[in-house]
């Protein structure tokens, strides 16, 4: 299936070097998608009754929503590319995810939006791990 992200990278006009091309796109895809799961995850988690049992996953949920945001934005710039910085956000996204989705898994059983964004926590953080493996 060919996605607006595969399609911006295929349209790069400078060598994109040796980075794997399916897994960059599949990190930026899942950045995204984690993204708004986690910023639709803590809206629902505001509209709950008992509101003051969920503030450390809706604070965790704005976290990973604004880093995976930021992922997203610095993956999908090739430029004056510079691999420590790529490493690092990757890792940063990859603990937060991971943070955020063992957040929302607390909460699965009670709230369905939790286990959507707990899955798409682990989706993302898997991406990054396989990008920054693919790296080098």
């Amino acid at each position: 299936m060919t996605t607006a992200v595969k399609d911006m990278l295929a349209t790069y006009p400078a060598d994109l070097g040796r980075v794997d091309r399916d897994k960059l796109a599949r990190s930026i895809e899942e950045c995204v998608a984690c993204a708004q799961a986690c910023t639709a995850c803590a809206d629902a988690c505001m509209s709950e009754e008992m509101v003051s049992e969920l503030t450390k996953c809706m604070r965790t949920d704005a976290d990973c929503a604004d880093i995976c945001n930021a992922t997203a934005a610095v993956l999908s710039r090739h430029t004056g590319y510079d691999a420590n910085v790529t490493r690092a956000i990757l890792q940063a996204c990859a603990t937060v995810c991971k943070a955020c989705g063992d957040e929302c898994r607390r909460h699965a059983e009670r709230h369905e939006h939790c286990r959507v964004c707990a899955e798409a926590c682990r989706r993302c953080e898997e991406a990054c791990h396989d990008l920054i493996g693919s790296l080098g």
